[in-house]
This record gives C-alpha cells, sequence and structure tokens, in this order.
C-alpha cells in the first residue's frame, strides 16, 4: 500500500491565541484545529496577555514552544501593558511583531503562511515577512480593514500616518496569493481600495461559532437559572449586549439612550420604577464583557442612578451557552462608518443560541444582511436614537410572544444550514490549497 503523501505545512501568525479570550484568537483555534487532517499547522503568538498582565509562568525566557489539541504553538513574551495606556501597548503589540519575525526562523519550513489583520497593518506585514522568508504562499486574513476603521471611530486624523497605513496594508494585500474576508461589504472595500483594476485575488468565508457548543437551551435549566442568580437577573425582561465593551461600538452613547428605561432615582430625587413587560418583569441591561469603554460606561449609569445596568466579566467559553440564554433579546452593533470595514462576530452566538436581535448597523453590512434576510430580529441605523429607543421600546411591549421568538428561531436555523464552523473550515481548508 503506498505511504500517504505528508501534509502540508501551514504557519499561522496570531497575536492572541486560546487560553486568551480575544474572539479573534478563539475563531483561530476552531480554524487551526478544524483543519489538522489537511495540514500540519504551527502557531506563532503572545504568551497568554490579554488582559494585560502575564503570570510568572511566562516570565522566564524569551519563547515557549507548547501544543495544544495537535497544534504546535511558539508563544512570545511581551512586555505587560494597561488597556488605557496607549504607550504601553504600542510597546506589546511591536513586543509581537518583532518576536514573530525572529520566531519565523525557529518553526522550519513552511508550504503556507496565515496572518489576520491583527495588530492592525502589522497582522499583514508579519504575513508578508513569513512568505518571504519561508517561500510558502500567503493567505491574508482581513478580519477589520485598516486605516480604514481608525478613520470611522475618529482614533486618529493624522492624513500621513493614515495615508502611510493604508500603503503598507495595500502591500499586505498585492503581496498575498490570496485575500479571505469575512462579509459581503468588505470584499466591496477590497475592490474599492483598488478602483477595481488588479485587485487581489479575494474570497469571502463568514465567521462563525460552534453550534453544537451554543444552542438554545430551556429558560428553566438549571445553569441558567443559577446565571441569572449570580446577576441579579432572576425574572427580568434581560436586554443584553455580550462582548468586547470597545471603542468600535457606540456603547457610550446607547448607554444614555437607555436612560429613559431607567429603574432608579433621578439627579432631583425622584425615584423612577422603569419599564416592565406584559407579563410583569422589570427590563434590566446586561453588559457581560470587557473593553476600554467599559469604565467609561460604569461610570455614567453610577452617575445617573441606574439600577437597572448590570456589568457582568467575561465568561469561559464553556459557560457562554448559559449567559447568552439568559438573554431575552441581543445587540448587535457598530459605530457609523463601520460598513465595509468589520463584521461584528456576536451575531453568529446570538443565533446559535436562538434568541432575537436588536440591531444597530448600517444598511448592507454583512451582519444587517444577515438579519434582515433571516428575519432574526430588528435593525436601525447607527446614530439614529430614537429609532434605537423605539426598537427597545417595541421588544419590551412584545416580550414573550411568538413572533418575537420566532425571530430567535429563525436565526438558528439558518446558522445551522449555512454557517456552522464545519463549513467555514471546509471552505478555508479549499481556498489554502486552491491559493
Amino acid at each position: 500500500m503506498a505511504n500517504k503523501s505528508p501534509k502540508k505545512k501551514l504557519l499561522i501568525y496570531a497575536h492572541y491565541y486560546v487560553p486568551d479570550v480575544a474572539s479573534t484568537g478563539q475563531i483561530l483555534r476552531e480554524l487551526a484545529e478544524g483543519m489538522l487532517d489537511t495540514f500540519d499547522i504551527t502557531v506563532i503568538c503572545v504568551v497568554p496577555s490579554y488582559s494585560g498582565t502575564i503570570s510568572d509562568k511566562y516570565k522566564t525566557q524569551k519563547y515557549y514552544l507548547e501544543e495544544i489539541n495537535g497544534v504546535k504553538t511558539l508563544r512570545i513574551r511581551v512586555p505587560e501593558f494597561s488597556k488605557t495606556n496607549k504607550l504601553s501597548r504600542i510597546k506589546n503589540i511591536l513586543g509581537y511583531f518583532f518576536g514573530a519575525m525572529s520566531a519565523t526562523f525557529k518553526v522550519g519550513p513552511q508550504d503556507y503562511v496565515l496572518s489576520i489583520s491583527q495588530p492592525p497593518i502589522l497582522g499583514g506585514l508579519i504575513g508578508v515577512w513569513g512568505k518571504w522568508i519561508k517561500h510558502a504562499k500567503y493567505i491574508y486574513n482581513i478580519q477589520d480593514f485598516n486605516p480604514e476603521q481608525t478613520v470611522a471611530v475618529g482614533y486618529s486624523k493624522n492624513k500621513l500616518i493614515l495615508n502611510a497605513m493604508l500603503w503598507f496594508d495595500k502591500l499586505s494585500c498585492k503581496r498575498s496569493n490570496l485575500v479571505i474576508t469575512v462579509g459581503r461589504d468588505l470584499v466591496e472595500t477590497m475592490n474599492k481600495r483598488f478602483k477595481g483594476r488588479k485587485v487581489p485575488k479575494t474570497v469571502m468565508i463568514n465567521n462563525w461559532i460552534d453550534e453544537k457548543e451554543v444552542y438554545p437551551i430551556p429558560a428553566d435549566d438549571e445553569n441558567v437559572l443559577a446565571f441569572k442568580k449570580e446577576y441579579g437577573l432572576e425574572d427580568k425582561f434581560v436586554i443584553m449586549y455580550s462582548g468586547n465593551i470597545g471603542l468600535y461600538y457606540d456603547l457610550e452613547k446607547l448607554v444614555k439612550v437607555m436612560k429613559q428605561f431607567r429603574k432608579g432615582y433621578t439627579l432631583t430625587g425622584v425615584y423612577e420604577k422603569g419599564p416592565q413587560t406584559a407579563d410583569g418583569r422589570e427590563v434590566v441591561f446586561a453588559f457581560v464583557g470587557a473593553g476600554s469603554v467599559l469604565d467609561k460606561l460604569v461610570l455614567y449609569t453610577k452617575k445617573h442612578h441606574f439600577e437597572n445596568v448590570i456589568f457582568i466579566p467575561y465568561q469561559d467559553k464553556k459557560n457562554l451557552i448559559y449567559s447568552l440564554n439568559a438573554g431575552d433579546v441581543h445587540w448587535c452593533v457598530n459605530a457609523r462608518g463601520i460598513k465595509g470595514v468589520s463584521v461584528p462576530s456576536k451575531a453568529y452566538g446570538i443565533m446559535a443560541a436562538g434568541k432575537p436581535i436588536l440591531g444597530v448597523l448600517e444598511k448592507g453590512t454583512e451582519a444587517r444582511c444577515l438579519i434582515e434576510d433571516t428575519e432574526c430580529g430588528k435593525c436601525c441605523d447607527p446614530g439614529d436614537y430614537v429609532e434605537v429607543a423605539d426598537l427597545i421600546r417595541w421588544y419590551i411591549e412584545n416580550a414573550g410572544t411568538e413572533r418575537v421568538k420566532q425571530m430567535g428561531l429563525n436565526g438558528r436555523e439558518y446558522l445551522v444550514k449555512h454557517l456552522t464552523k464545519g463549513i467555514s473550515i471546509a471552505k478555508y481548508k479549499k481556498a489554502i490549497l486552491e491559493s
């Protein structure tokens, strides 16, 4: 019997990888493990440090070679950082970038190199470096377009810097053998970048969530009840935001809209009961996660005496099914200007849990198209805060109705048919081999 031909070798550059909770790290873990039947995979990443701190276990060496579920990982020690200190974050990111360049020499020959668009610009450039050093084919996975994202949220207005960022990221695209984006509107952005001429080969593959790990479960499930009890959500109508509480979601403005539905004392000392659903449940807004905007939201709700806004820490992946099922309605939001730049992956988790979506998303974005095509929620435009309030009010008035329940079921049904982990990973394997 003839021996099987050896697997092709694939090197993945990932700023964060499990056990870090960054969404891209989780996606790359499932992608890498799901492709082990086709590729021999090595991941170059940082030591666990998404929170900014590093355990003593990872402070004695420059590199740490580990294996996680069959995937070889070469971890780079980087400086600790504070999420509120730009300089420390820059040092951390540069530590990864230059460390990854050096680590490339330590992993042997490779047939393919894959990098993602994180950190911005540098994620693409490190992939170009890997292609050059390893004489390999390069696949650039763009999860977020930069500097377009930087411009959209007003993070920088320095034209010299922004033009340089765009030049370098277009270079990464041009040097790639294939660009994989995660949304229809992101494919349009590629065409716009190159004005329709000599556009790098580009395909779209949706992100995903494991539909076997997150699925609808009854409201009286003991784990869901335990989660609700721990965070004061018992017998409440829960409008939940779950994910990164960061710059790109307009959350500082949205929390001000929630003030219309506040329970608690006003600044003049008047106590407001807050709205209730038809079946008598109080309305609660729950934020699950962490990020650079979290402290501002907490400060605002304390200043204005919100009693029905609750902040809940990141949940371990194994508990995500319970936290998502504890929400009655889920936010899926992006700030204005994010169309064609980024796709909020939280939409997949909400659909997997069979919950209706309150979308604040621009028309034509991947997430809004999914929501509207499948009728799994209601959407309005970012910045239209009157309409946002109207949608909140609609969900409160229609809480528990068959129409709202069907929205959640619609999302789950579509996801199982078209957006499973297995479907997307099979597309990645085919795209890489044909690059």
